[in-house]
C-alpha cells in the first residue's frame, strides 16, 4: 500500500526527476508539476497528502500557491513545504505566515527532506487532519466545518455512503476497496466543481462515509449527479461476470449464496431550515437518518 501521494512542485527537471524518483521508490505515489497554475489544477483534480513546494516558478510564485491553497476550504489542510534556495530570514518568515508546514533551503540533505516528509505526514494523520486513504479532510476538520454551519444560513449538507462496499471487500478485497473510495471522492471533486461553488466543502468521514457542504439550492443537483454518475462508473471495480450480470454471488460458510447488488451510493440532504439544530451531533443524526431513509427506497 502506498505510504501517501506527493505532488512536487519544481520547475528545474533535473531536481524535479531526482525527488520523483526517490520518493517513488519509498512506495510514495508522486506527481509532479512545473508551474504554480498547473499545481493548483492537480491538487483540484486530485488531493495529493503533501505538497513540496518551490517558491521561483515560471508563473505565479510558490508563495501565490500557497496563499490559493491555504484560504481554499478544501485544500487549506494539506501539509506544504517550500524547497527553495531562497535562504534569507525573511524569506522563511514570509513563507511560515502564509501556512507553510516547514522551509527547506537547497541545496538539501535527501535524508533530511525524507524526514521532514514523513513528519509532516504523521503529523497530520495524528491531529486526524486527512483521510490516509483518500487524502481528504477528516475528523476535527470536519467538525469545525459542521460547527460554521450552526452560524450560517443557505447551507446545504450531503451525508454520502456507498451501499454494498463491505460486500465488495470480502469479494475483492481491501486494496480494492480503497481503490473505489479514491475513486469516489475524484468523483465528488469533479462533480462539485462542476455543479457547486468554489467555497464548498468535502470530507472524508470514514469508511465509507463522505460529506459534501454547498448552498441549499445546490445539493438536490449534486446529489442526482452523484447517483448517476457512480452507476455509471463502479461497474469499472468489478470483474467483468460481475458486471455482466450487475451482482455479485458470495457464499457463506455453509455454502449458502447470496446476491448482491453492485455498489450504489446513498445520499442523505439536510438543509438549514430543515430543523433547529443545537450542535453538531443533531445534525449529523438528521442527515443519517436522511440517508437510511434513502436506502430502504425500492429500486
Amino acid at each position: 500500500m502506498r505510504k501517501g501521494r506527493i505532488l512536487i512542485v519544481e520547475d528545474d527537471p533535473d531536481i524535479a526527476n531526482l525527488l520523483k524518483t526517490y520518493f517513488t521508490s519509498l512506495d510514495y505515489e508522486v506527481q509532479t508539476a512545473a508551474r504554480g497554475q498547473e499545481a493548483l489544477e492537480r491538487t483540484r483534480q486530485q488531493l495529493p497528502h503533501l505538497i513540496l513546494l518551490d517558491i521561483v516558478l515560471p508563473d505565479i510564485d510558490g508563495y501565490e500557491v500557497c496563499r490559493r491553497l491555504r484560504t481554499h476550504l478544501r485544500t487549506r489542510h494539506i501539509p506544504i513545504l517550500f524547497l527553495t534556495q531562497r535562504d534569507e530570514r525573511s524569506d522563511r518568515i514570509a513563507g511560515l505566515e502564509l501556512g507553510a508546514d516547514d522551509y527547506i533551503t537547497k541545496p538539501f540533505d535527501i535524508e533530511e527532506l525524507r524526514l521532514r516528509v514523513q513528519n509532516a505526514l504523521r503529523r497530520a494523520e495524528r491531529e486526524s487532519l486527512t483521510s490516509p486513504v483518500t487524502g481528504l479532510p477528516s475528523g476535527r476538520l470536519i467538525e469545525d466545518q459542521l460547527r460554521e454551519l450552526l452560524r450560517r444560513s443557505d447551507w446545504g449538507m450531503l451525508y454520502i455512503g456507498i451501499n454494498g462496499m463491505e460486500a465488495f471487500k470480502e469479494a475483492y478485497g481491501f486494496v480494492a476497496a480503497d481503490e473505489v473510495l479514491r475513486w469516489t471522492a475524484m468523483l465528488i471533486g469533479e462533480v462539485v466543481d462542476e455543479l457547486g461553488t468554489p467555497e464548498d466543502f468535502i470530507g472524508h468521514v470514514g469508511g465509507d462515509d463522505f460529506v459534501v457542504i454547498t448552498r441549499a439550492d445546490r445539493a438536490e443537483a449534486i446529489a442526482q449527479a452523484l447517483r448517476q454518475r457512480f452507476a455509471e462508473g463502479v461497474g469499472t471495480h468489478y470483474a467483468f461476470p460481475d458486471r455482466e450480470r450487475g451482482y455479485l454471488v458470495l457464499t457463506d460458510s455453509e455454502g449458502n449464496e447470496r446476491r448482491v447488488p453492485l455498489m450504489s451510493l446513498a445520499i442523505g440532504i439536510v438543509r438549514a431550515g430543515d430543523s433547529v439544530f443545537h450542535d453538531i451531533r443533531e445534525l449529523t443524526e438528521i442527515a443519517a437518518e436522511a440517508r437510511r431513509r434513502e436506502m430502504l427506497l425500492p429500486g
